[in-house]
């Protein structure tokens, strides 16, 4: 269920999104990749695969282009 190739320089099965753990310690946060997600064919949904479950903290999802935010409010919370 990957995307189609349409950058020369980014694999057949490149990811859309990087899920990251992020928990937050004395006004800090910690960012930890944790899986990676992928555009179904139709357009309608995606596939998350964590490599680990935490159990505390927030996953975030970023563009897997993109590196993990520098600070807490690079992302937000919800």
């Amino acid at each position: 269920m990957a995307r189609e190739n349409t950058n020369q320089t980014q694999p057949l099965n490149a990811p859309d999104y990087l899920a990251w753990h992020v928990t937050n310690r004395n006004d800090k946060s910690f960012w930890n990749k944790v899986g990676a997600a992928w555009r179904h064919k139709d357009g309608r949904g995606y596939t998350l695969q964590l490599d680990t479950c935490p159990i505390n903290g927030r996953i975030v999802l970023r563009l897997a282009l993109e590196d993990a935010p520098e600070t807490a409010n690079d992302a937000g919370r919800s």
